[in-house]
Order: structure tokens, then C-alpha cells, then sequence
């Protein structure tokens, strides 16, 4: 009886610039698989940069079968993963693996795309979502257990032009949020009960994941 109290599962996908590395990187103990060179300047244990399938999967076994001190994986992809679906699942089964043998947690960073969503009840709308195929897009949102919608806060204030017209304006304070509740507007999901609206910051968000709030244990470093 009870919930199972294991590392999170998570996808990471906002705009550009956002700042979805920097708060992976603020998650215990990282190691970084870098499918594309986007960490910049930031200072954190990366793999070199994977340019075939093998490359992660070589990785991937490594930390499997390695001891090593790091909690949290981070793995940055995009187009590149649109690949064969019986592909996914054994990249899927060796995440498992990390999480349950080597009490890993999991950090997915996506891209972000703006997609045209033909809503049965309603008019078709524009919506963020991962960019990724639609196949591959449903096996992923189906392993993690949070997936993070990271962008700005804005507000839409409405004005009078004259004429009986309106006039929308978007509005930005520059204040980068965490959605972990699927809208309109974009895709979100989380197993956690996270409030609605998180700020981007890992602190923050691990105040309401359970296994993080816990000690998390600590593996031997490699010889």
C-alpha cells in the first residue's frame, strides 16, 4: 500500500532562451547527454557530444554499469530523436534502468513547438507542445511523470481603438514560470500535485516532489 517514492521522470520543453538547462543544472549531482551543443558557458559533467544513437546508448551503459556519484541525468533532444519506435523503447527501458538500479532522476530538456490543435468542442487553436513526432511525442509523455511547460508570464490587456474595435496587447514582467498543468495553450502533466504555476526554479519545484525532499542516496565515486 502506499505511493512507490522513486526519483522523477521529467521533460523539460519552453522557449528558447528560457532557461531549461540552467534549472536541470540546479538538479542533484547532474551528468549531462548532450545530443546538441546547447549548455553555453554552463559549467556542469557532460558527456561529449553525442552525434549517433550509439553515442548516447554508449553513455547509457556507461552510467549503468559504472559506479559514479551523480543523481540526476539530463538528456537535451530534439529532431534528432524522430527514429524508429522499437528504438525509443530501448532508450526508454535504459532510463528505467538508471532510475531504478542507480536511483537517477530524470530530466528530458525538449524544444518547443507551436502547433495548430483541432479541438472537437471548439474552434482549432494554436498550442505550445513538444517538438517531436507525434508517435515518438505519445511514448515520452507517457513515461514521465511530470512534463514542465517553462515560459514567460504575460498578461493580455484589451484597449479601445475606436470605431466599436478592440486592440490586444501582451504584456511581460520578464518572470520565467513553470506550468505543470496541460491548457489550452500548451502541453503539461504532473503525477505530483504540483500547484498549477511553479517559478523556474529548482528549489522551488522540489519542494513538492517527495523523493527529492528526502536524502537522496549517494553512490561511490569511480576509481
Amino acid at each position: 500500500k502506499g505511493a512507490t517514492n522513486m526519483p522523477p521522470r521529467m521533460i523539460v520543453h519552453g522557449v528558447q532562451g528560457i532557461g531549461k538547462t540552467t534549472l536541470a543544472a540546479s538538479a542533484p549531482a547532474p551528468i549531462f547527454i548532450q545530443t546538441e551543443d546547447g549548455m553555453g558557458v554552463l559549467d556542469a559533467p557532460r558527456f561529449p557530444l553525442a552525434e549517433t544513437y550509439e553515442d548516447v546508448n554508449d553513455a547509457l551503459i556507461s552510467l549503468g554499469t559504472q559506479d559514479h556519484s551523480y543523481q540526476t541525468l539530463v538528456i537535451g533532444y530534439g529532431k534528432g530523436y524522430n527514429m524508429a519506435l522499437d528504438i525509443w523503447g530501448d532508450f526508454i527501458g535504459a532510463l528505467n534502468y538508471l532510475r531504478a538500479q542507480k536511483n537517477m532522476n530524470i530530466i528530458l530538456l525538449a524544444h518547443t513547438q507551436v502547433v495548430k490543435y483541432n479541438d472537437p468542442s471548439s474552434e482549432p487553436y494554436d498550442r505550445y507542445t513538444i517538438n517531436l513526432h507525434k508517435n515518438a511525442g505519445a511514448k515520452m509523455l507517457e513515461f514521465a511523470d511530470a512534463v514542465l511547460f517553462a515560459n514567460y508570464r504575460t498578461t493580455v490587456t484589451t484597449t479601445d481603438a475606436g470605431f466599436g474595435q478592440k486592440k490586444s496587447r501582451a504584456l511581460g514582467s520578464g518572470e520565467r514560470v513553470i506550468f505543470t498543468e496541460e491548457r489550452p495553450s500548451h502541453i503539461a502533466k504532473n503525477r505530483y500535485a504540483l500547484p498549477a504555476e511553479i517559478p523556474l526554479d529548482w528549489s522551488r519545484l522540489a519542494e513538492f516532489i517527495p523523493y527529492l525532499n528526502q536524502t537522496q542516496p549517494q553512490m561511490k565515486e569511480t576509481a
